[in-house]
């Protein structure tokens, strides 16, 4: 009987020894990240049969547990990983933000004050003073265009490299947790479960999906096989693939995701990647900032397109005067073809020609053979995704796609009408007397007039032909030959070349100039048009330069059928692309606030489950003391019982 109780108090004292070390582990890890509760688990020894029926031979440990949730830390991990996506996102959009200030430092309030220059151009065409200070003021918006170009270039490498950088993280990760994949593996067939080495694996995987976001499978012999995009393997059992940083096939400074397959690197599909560091990084990449440099370029191709058409529609102070030149050169065109291609890559056989600036769109677009038709093409305008059948020759908003060269099947090109102009954005205007402030043609009004008309305005709307007059060297003269406004263009006087109604508010239009009349012309008035003699004191074209500012330069659209959507002035052009970046940002800032929360609610269920909560293990704790102590009572008692039995045999 003495030794019966021997047994069982030592077993009891074992037991709960046991439970108490396993309860200071926990209370010593509470604050241990990653860690699971662990808890002992206990069970009946088998009966011993006597004649007297079966008697308990006491407790025995059967092992310890962890407490884990596949589901709730699955759950965890994903939420952490959009949370994760999306405060990197909203970190390089709060920098791409400012890129484009507000108010005076900003692109808009430059231009503006470039256009609005041209005001003491036309009150004194002669000033060269005046003239300097527009130069001076193109100079200063040509540079801040530049500047925020140059800044998105720097927030594209500080991007490559982030990306470099966490990379580098995942594969360190992947590399451990194979590794502890072939611990987990070799304890497998003790029977008991390696617990602190699924803390550390569970640990690495949720570290994992805060960089990106990876799906688990766990084998049989205890390994767990991680995979990304897809399905795309990054580790498996006791080995870990690498993932690399790629170049673009388009473009060079772009990034692109590569994982070691067989040793051979495979590109990523990309549109796979949704959570982690790594989605938000290249979410950023592809997406947002092309949009900004897009419309950054748009809003400079178009001013500088414009600008420098009206320019050339006028005349400067050379000896002799001669149309105006450039003031601003721009980046051309860009085709990148890929460099998977197999028809030639430089010059590449797509070319792109510049006709209508204001046209132009905020938005690259990709090109490739259509595989059933010679000759034909199909576009994607990427911002919108609306696709086109193109030909050579073809126009389509605000270029012309001209196919140079031969393309093979399967070719493909990304073509950048505008993206690349603001970079090389340059005022290319030295001379002040290069400004091209008089008009090319004069209007007058007949002393012997009758009506109320006077000359409103003549401005040079497209360049004139040289064939027509009254650059023909014949004068031209608008005679009115009725009272309701009928008029006849004649040249020379008597000899009709063209006729049409006048209408209050409407020009008359000729050999690309237009003609706008103040008060009401009688029958008989004439007004004779003819070419400027001083263009010194002459400020038509300056006028119509200084009319930029209210003209919708910025993103028009032919609808076709000669029908046009407006577009946007300069300064409203800006003012919507700091709203587009600001409504990126705020709804970044949203999504951060909400996936943060639904990250952290996560978090906080997972934890309530596996984790630590030391009132509960302070309470176990005086619980098994006071097992321990009954147990060393038995002990105790055993003692007395087999001394009181010494002490009678003797």
């Amino acid at each position: 009987m003495g030794s019966g109780l021997f047994a069982l108090g030592t077993r009891a004292m074992f037991a709960n020894t046991a439970v108490l070390d396993t309860i200071s582990n926990n209370i010593s890890n509470a604050n241990t990240e990653g860690y699971s509760r662990q808890q002992v688990e206990l069970a009946t020894e088998d009966g011993r049969f006597t004649g007297a029926g079966f008697f308990g031979r006491g407790v025995r440990i059967a092992t310890v547990s962890r407490s884990s949730d596949p589901y709730l830390a699955r759950e965890a991990n994903n939420t952490a990983s959009v949370a994760s996506s999306d405060q990197a996102r909203l970190d390089k959009l709060t920098q791409l933000e400012k890129v484009f200030p507000l108010g005076e430092s900003g692109i808009g309030y430059s231009a503006g004050q470039m256009l609005n220059a041209f005001v003491d151009v036309a009150n004194q065409p002669q000033d060269l003073s005046a003239r300097q200070v527009v130069l001076a003021r193109a100079e200063d918006f040509a540079a801040r265009i530049r500047s925020a170009d140059t800044q998105l270039s720097s927030l594209q490498e500080g991007v490559t490299n982030d990306l470099r950088n966490t990379v580098a993280q995942v594969n360190s990760i992947a590399q451990n947790i194979a590794n502890i994949n072939q611990k987990i593996a070799s304890v497998k067939g003790v029977g008991h479960s390696p617990n602190d080495l699924l803390d550390q694996r569970d640990l690495l995987v949720k570290q994992l999906n805060q960089l990106i976001q990876v799906s688990t499978v766990e084998a049989d012999d205890g390994t767990m096989s991680i995979f990304i995009g897809g399905g795309q393997r990054l580790v498996l059992s006791n080995s870990a693939e690498q993932l690399a940083i790629g170049t673009d096939e388009f473009d060079s400074s772009k990034a692109t995701l590569l994982i070691s397959d067989v040793g051979i690197k495979r590109p990523v599909n990309q549109g796979l990647v949704v959570g982690g560091t790594v989605a938000g990084l290249l979410k950023v990449q592809n997406e947002d900032i092309p949009q900004a440099r897009a419309l950054l370029g748009q809003m400079s191709a178009a001013l500088a397109w414009r600008v420098n058409q009206q320019q050339s529609l006028g005349l400067d102070l050379g000896t002799p005067p001669g149309a105006g030149g450039n003031i601003f050169t721009t980046g051309t065109p860009q085709v990148l073809p890929s460099v998977k291609n197999t028809s030639s890559l430089s010059p590449p056989p797509v070319t792109m020609t510049i006709l209508d600036g204001r046209e132009l769109q905020a938005s690259d677009y990709s090109l490739v053979p259509d595989s059933a038709v010679a000759g034909q093409y199909t576009l994607s305008r990427k911002s919108d995704g609306l696709v086109t059948s193109v030909t050579d020759g073809s126009e389509v908003d605000g270029f012309r796609i001209n196919i140079t060269g031969a393309v093979n099947a399967g070719d493909k090109f990304e073509l950048r009408p505008a993206s690349a102009s603001a970079g090389q954005m340059r005022r290319v205007l030295d001379n002040p007397t290069g400004i091209a402030a008089a008009s090319p043609f004069t209007a007058t009004t007949n002393a012997a007039n009758k009506g109320t008309a006077t000359v409103g305005s003549l401005s040079m709307v497209s360049q004139p032909d040289a064939t027509l007059p009254p650059l023909n060297g014949t004068e031209l003269n608008i005679v009115f030959t009725s009272a309701s406004g009928d008029y006849e263009l004649q040249s020379p006087l008597g000899t009709p070349v063209a006729s049409g109604t006048w209408q209050a508010g409407s020009p008359i239009s000729y050999n690309g100039f237009e003609l706008k009349l103040n008060g009401v012309p009688s029958n008989g008035d004439v007004i004779k048009v003819d070419n400027t003699t001083y263009p010194a004191g002459n400020n038509g074209n300056a006028l119509s330069l200084l009319a930029l500012r209210d003209e919708d330069i910025v993103g028009r659209r032919d609808n076709g059928g000669g029908s046009t959507a407006p577009g946007a002035t300069i300064t409203n052009a800006y003012s919507q692309m700091i709203g587009a970046i600001g409504v990126q940002v705020q709804g970044a800032k949203t999504s951060a606030e909400i996936s943060a929360t639904l990250a952290s609610n996560a978090e906080e269920i997972l934890t309530n489950k596996t984790g630590v909560n030391l009132d509960e293990e302070a309470a176990r704790l005086i619980q098994f003391q006071q097992s321990y102590q009954a147990a060393a009572k038995i002990l105790q008692i055993a003692q007395t019982i087999f001394d009181t039995l010494l002490e009678t045999a003797r």
